[in-house]
């Protein structure tokens, strides 16, 4: 059993191992990085206050990370789990507060290790982490805005609202709940109010180049998050298949916390004070947020796919240790740390054996060495660097990685055609059928993508 005054050493230390692990077994059982990142790193090298899926905050992050590291894959899988461990720093600090036991604390981010979203999916840094420390941050300062009511908590709540929400438009659901919990128990704090709304000023402010190129590109984020919970295909069915569908996938995902969490209860049994404001924000910013998105996919049919839910689930080990706390048998602590144990040994060992014995995905795709060939091949032809590629996220985005010039990656050649010089070198990747019939320059083929050179003889 871990003794009190060792419980912030085993915190710090259970930070560095999961730091450790994650960044370490994708480093070794990973060819290349996987799809997410990649599409990230491909809109990072050519920058804007959005693309054509999301809005700009992952991009930004792995940008950064480039201009220090390079095209270095350990790199990546690092800043992923750097964004994991602010959330869990920020879990630990709300859980402190909220349950005043560091033992139970400790607990409630230990059971996050039941929760694959913060295991076993976070070496793929995307939308999804990237919104992970801003959720905790969010809620963290909201916290204290509203009990200690000082400006720099309603600033830093304004700023890493806005930075949540240029990760991810679902962010919009954490700040909803916290919103309606605001408005609920506004006799309490009314006195929040200005510095409340002086907040969301601060946000709108920090997203307005974001709303402007919304309007310049016609909203085709939105619509891209529309088409890819299935709202645009109307069918009556699905406003009862879908959200009934999410629920079964929720309970499923969960099952290894509620394992977890089973070892040390008594027995289920609660009570909820509806006095004691603790509890009611815990409830909040955990059921709320669920609550709202289940709504969503019962009124317009919407698809959840189970990813979207990676931030949503973070303050569950403290809201289920706030709401059992008197049936906690500490007997049974020990017994705790050996099934958490458990669950944090097994998901990376997982990860490792499924990465090494499965060979068909997009992690074992040789992005390097079709990059040197076709650096070679470009070599060979032309005698200026490679500054754009074109083509999917994927194919096009691999080469804007690996290629030694860092070459800025187009989707496609809309409103782009005057950048595109033979001076500039460029690639085009894409259908070898259709590449193969109208490239004005060199081409190759490295199955199952054609590419088009253009440069200058």
């Amino acid at each position: 059993m871990i003794l009190k005054k060792n419980i912030n050493k085993a915190f710090y230390l259970f930070l560095f191992l999961h730091l450790l692990l994650w960044t370490l077994v994708p480093s070794i059982s990973n060819i290349n990085l996987p799809l997410d990142t990649i599409e990230a790193l491909a809109w990072g090298s050519n920058l804007d206050w959005g693309f054509n899926k999301h809005p700009p905050f992952s991009a930004f992050a792995v940008e950064f990370f480039f201009t220090i590291f390079g095209n270095n894959d350990w790199a990546y899988y690092l800043l992923s789990q750097i964004f994991v461990l602010i959330a869990f720093y920020f879990v630990w600090k709300v859980s402190n507060e909220l349950l005043k036991d560091k033992l139970y604390a400790l607990m409630s981010v230990f059971l996050l290790s039941g929760i694959y979203f913060y295991n076993y999916t976070t070496p793929e840094f995307n939308v999804n982490v990237s919104q992970l420390p801003f959720w905790a941050l969010s809620v963290y300062f909201f916290w204290r805005g509203i009990n200690l009511n000082k400006n720099l908590d309603w600033i830093l709540f304004g700023i890493f609202s806005a930075l949540g929400f240029l990760s991810k438009y679902l962010f919009i659901y954490i700040l909803l709940a916290l919103f309606i919990f605001f408005i609920s128990n506004f006799k309490k704090y009314k006195k929040s109010l200005n510095k409340y709304f002086f907040s969301i000023a601060i946000s709108l402010a920090i997203l307005t180049p974001h709303f402007f190129w919304l309007f310049e590109n016609n909203f085709i984020t939105l619509f891209y998050g529309l088409t890819r919970s299935g709202v645009t295909e109307f069918n009556y069915i699905d406003h009862f298949k879908n959200p009934i569908i999410f629920l079964i996938k929720q309970f499923i995902i969960l099952i290894p916390f509620f394992l977890m969490f089973y070892v040390i209860i008594k027995k289920f049994k609660f009570s909820i004070n509806k006095k004691n404001k603790d509890i009611i924000f815990l409830l909040s910013i955990n059921l709320i947020p669920i609550a709202l998105i289940l709504t969503t996919s019962i009124v317009t049919g919407a698809k959840i796919r189970t990813m979207w839910m990676t931030p949503f689930y973070l303050f569950f080990g403290t809201l289920f240790i706030s709401l059992f706390k008197n049936f906690i048998d500490v007997k049974k602590i020990k017994k705790f740390y050996y099934v958490f144990l458990f669950f944090f040994i097994l998901s990376p060992f997982v990860y490792l054996a499924i990465s090494l014995t499965d060979e068909t995905k997009r992690t074992d795709y040789p992005g390097k060495e079709i990059a040197r060939l076709v650096q070679n091949k470009w070599d060979d032809n032309f005698v200026n660097e490679i500054k754009i590629v074109i083509g999917d996220e994927w194919s096009a985005g691999n080469l804007s990685y690996h290629l030694y010039s860092r070459p800025i990656w187009i989707n496609d050649l809309k409103n782009n055609t005057s950048n595109i010089t033979e001076d500039k070198g460029v690639i085009y990747t894409g259908n070898p059928k259709i590449l193969k019939k109208i490239c004005p320059g060199v081409f190759g083929t490295i199955k199952p993508v054609g590419y088009c050179m253009i440069g200058k003889r």
